[in-house]
């Protein structure tokens, strides 16, 4: 409000304390101010002179009031008050008062010095502001329409530069690296769609397309299949392999775990019909081929001795298709010509990892086509924004038959019927999972830990049922050993920590029980969900939570009403925001200031900018690009140096 001072003086308060009071008004009326311990400013507002207040108003002995309301005397460029004001992160002994002074200093000589890294052509088109007006408004803005335009400015300015590098990358790529096309013939995939003990989604007959379709061109297929749990992303890849075996040349699939590895190793063995071998390599005799298929898998566990073996005869072309770890990357594998690369669960690996594998076949005349996949549902702007150097196919239909998982929140009074539930489904000959947010107890977060969980349920719920723990601090050789058992039978329940996130395919395991469920994203929370309903049986789901905020409230409400991943990703970058979504950080994106994963529409039209700038001047060379070319050579460093 403005109005003018009626009075002003020190006061004395309590024993310790002494504050200001001011009466300040007009012809409508008054109000009263005060400023706890802060006497100094009854002497900074003289009698008659005209003052704006702004604040919460209060009321005391039946009158409003303000205390410590923000303040300063009227003039025509006001920096506290009557308008749309900062507020800025503070250390400690620093005032926001303090902080609009300076930044108003500094934009007011400087502001108009600063360069814009954005042509002037450019910026006109597509009506974007100088740099300059945009900064001056995100500071100070003359009202909310100019701040919006002065943050979409900023934002765009931002986002350029990765959609830039990431399309780079992909034409630097394409350019020095030419790819052997690699057709599948009509009869071969019909073959291969014959023998499968399902008919393929409209989904999947789409992507199959895709890929098929890259890999018939002379350029390496760079291709991200996004497909929720169980909606058939392997016979994809499987596809992909067949075509690079059909062509005389080898293909590999990454894992990046042993047992999901194994799993892969399994599933191709059935698919190409090698289920007698025992051993880490199968020979396979497909019906769609006229010819053997020898596949084998390659883990850091395998002995020195298996290893070279499998060494060589990936070097000497003798196998055909190879499943493996990150021991795949590693210096002493060589193949003979490998055709195609697929990475399974993508966000795992790193893009230098990515390099590493498809530079496993840059000896040869061509380099590899290269597919990735994953199953965690990535939201359409952060999949934009994370793999733009990729094409984008998205499996989203669930193959028929298939039954819904029933989701239920559990609440405190409801614990003992879970146990129970649990129990039945074991007694059935069923398996269950139970998740919990940590490894130890935490002397600061009141929730479960996964070792004093299993020691509980071990001694006091479950004494005669057979029990595992897993956990992040074991070594990978003892994790994958506890997933041997549990995957085997020999266990009736696994209690887990967020490790179990990946996709292991356990059929008999029937119930997921999540502890401390207001803790995880809902991104994590489907994974967790997405581990159980891979059998015949029916599966659920229990979420347990004792007192969930708002927003974690929010989301155990949405998991049980929906099993859509892409709904509920983007549910969950809403919620949590995308640099929470993977829960850890992506290599090589920058933290954004200004931008959102949200702006759609923001994030393709730098998109498409990108592309078009690229296509006019692919070196950014020309003086009005130079600017943004330090910013993409930098963005470049810094996606290898996080990789290394």
């Amino acid at each position: 409000m403005r109005a003018h001072v009626w009075s002003a003086k020190e006061r004395q308060m309590g024993f310790r304390m002494r504050s200001a009071e001011a009466t300040i008004g007009d012809s409508s009326g008054m109000m009263q101010c005060t400023w706890f311990n802060q006497p100094w400013v009854a002497k900074q507002l003289p009698v008659n002179a005209e003052v704006v207040v702004s604040g919460r108003v209060g009321e005391r002995q039946g009158r409003p009031c303000f205390d410590n309301p923000e303040w300063e005397l009227w003039s025509a460029d006001l920096v506290h008050t009557g308008r749309l004001v900062p507020i800025y992160p503070l250390t400690a002994g620093l005032q926001n008062r303090t902080v609009r002074r300076v930044m108003q200093e500094a934009l007011e000589r400087f502001v108009d010095k600063l360069p814009d890294p954005l042509p002037e052509d450019m910026r006109q088109r597509l009506g974007l502001a100088p740099i300059a007006e945009a900064v001056a408004q995100m500071h100070y803005p003359t009202d909310r329409g100019a701040l919006e335009l002065g943050r979409r400015r900023l934002a765009f300015e931002e986002l350029l530069p990765i959609q830039l590098t990431m399309q780079l990358r992909r034409r630097l790529f394409q350019k020095s690296a030419p790819a052997e096309p690699m057709p599948m013939t009509a009869p071969i995939e019909r073959a291969f769609k014959e023998t499968l003990p399902f008919s393929l989604t409209g989904a999947q007959e789409r992507v199959l397309f895709d890929v098929l379709n890259d890999l018939r061109r002379p350029v390496p297929m760079s291709r991200l299949v996004q497909g929720d749990v169980g909606s058939g992303k392997t016979v994809i890849a499987a596809a992909a392999l067949v075509a690079a075996v059909e062509n005389g040349r080898q293909g590999v699939m990454m894992a990046p775990t042993e047992i999901l590895a194994e799993q892969h190793f399994r599933t191709l063995k059935q698919m190409f019909n090698a289920n007698g071998d025992t051993g880490p390599v199968a020979t396979a005799h497909p019906p769609f081929l006229d010819r053997p298929l020898r596949i084998a898998l390659l883990t850091g566990g395998l002995k020195a001795k298996e290893r070279r073996e499998l060494y060589d005869q990936l070097e000497r072309g003798e196998i055909d298709v190879a499943c493996g770890t990150h021991a795949l990357i590693q210096g002493g594998v060589r193949f003979h010509d490998l055709g195609v690369a697929v990475v399974d669960e993508q966000h795992r690996f790193g893009v230098m990892q990515r390099a590493a594998l498809r530079e496993k076949g840059a000896h040869a005349a061509h380099t590899p086509h290269m597919l990735v996949m994953t199953a965690t549902p990535i939201p359409r702007t952060l999949a934009l924004t994370l793999y733009g150097d990729l094409d984008i196919s998205v499996i989203d239909e669930m193959p028929p038959g298939r039954q819904q998982i029933k989701t239920t929140w559990v609440g405190p009074d409801e614990r003992t019927d879970a146990e129970r539930f649990v129990r039945a489904q074991v007694e059935a000959g069923r398996q269950a999972f139970v998740i919990c947010p940590l490894v130890e107890e935490s002397e600061t977060l009141d929730v479960k830990s996964a070792t004093v969980e299993y020691e509980r349920l071990k001694r006091q719920v479950y004494p005669d049922l057979r029990l595992e723990l897993l956990h992040g601090r074991m070594s990978p050789r003892q994790k994958d050993d506890v997933m041997r058992r549990f995957r085997n039978g020999d266990a009736d329940i696994l209690v887990s920590t967020a490790v179990i996130e990946v996709g292991i395919d356990v059929p008999n395991a029937t119930v997921m029980m999540i502890e401390g469920a207001d803790r995880f994203g809902l991104a994590q929370l489907h994974q967790f969900r997405g581990r159980v309903g891979r059998g015949a049986e029916q599966s659920y789901c229990l979420l347990l939570s004792d007192e969930p905020s708002e927003d974690a409230r929010k989301r155990l409400e949405l998991m049980e009403e929906t099993t859509d991943g892409f709904r509920l990703a983007e549910a969950d970058m809403q919620i949590r925001g995308p640099g929470q979504f993977f829960g850890t950080k992506q290599s090589g994106l920058p933290g954004l200031k200004v931008a959102r994963l949200t702006d759609v529409k923001l994030i393709e039209l730098t998109r498409g900018e990108a592309g078009r700038m690229l296509d006019e001047d692919p070196g950014l060379t020309r003086p009005e690009h130079l600017a943004l070319n330090r910013r993409v050579a930098l963005l470049m460093d810094s996606i290898v140096d996080e990789e290394h």
